[in-house]
């Protein structure tokens, strides 16, 4: 007997194993994120959060997500982790929130049985999909200045100053 159809049949089982294992994946692609969540807003810079209160993991809190816009008072999405000691979630939490939620971000321990809890926060549509998981991913990420009168001043300083400069040089 040839050694030829154990060989194929142990290669084929092989190739369906990793088309089961691919097929069960539990992390979303921007693909998914796209079908999931059209872009069509009610109101001018309007935007969506994944939204979820204490869920398991991260892929039962984005696969449950409501599909609904962030209130107008909001600007930015949260999101509050707790791992155990190893690592692993325990809970996951992600809403819209209003700049002053997103003041106190970071990881910390926690005195109960040694948990850990990272927040963080982000601007943009659903652009809360990860978890964080250390001080790294434990971040307030904005796109845009958070105080944009600050950043006004800042330029018109700068201005007044090269017009100072230039006009001592010219007298």
């Amino acid at each position: 007997m040839e050694p030829w159809p154990g060989v194929a049949w142990v290669l084929l089982l092989s190739f369906i194993a990793d088309l089961l294992k691919t097929g069960q994946s539990r992390d979303f692609t921007v693909k998914d994120i796209i079908n999931l969540h059209p872009s069509t807003t009610p109101y001018p810079g309007g935007f969506k959060c994944f939204t979820c209160e204490r869920a398991v993991d991260n892929y039962e809190c984005n696969r449950w997500a409501p599909d609904v816009y962030c209130p107008r008072e909001t600007r930015y999405c949260y999101t509050q982790h707790i791992m155990d000691t190893r690592g692993e979630s325990i809970s996951v939490t992600k809403y819209c929130v209003p700049l002053e939620r997103c003041l106190s971000i970071g990881c910390k321990e926690t005195k109960h049985e040694g948990h850990k809890i990272c927040t963080s926060c982000c601007e943009g549509n659903i652009c809360n999909l990860a978890l964080p998981r250390n001080a790294t991913d434990a971040v307030f990420a904005t796109t845009s200045p958070v105080n944009q009168t600050e950043r006004h001043l800042q330029q018109i300083v700068l201005i007044l100053s090269c017009l100072s400069l230039l006009w001592m040089t010219t007298t």
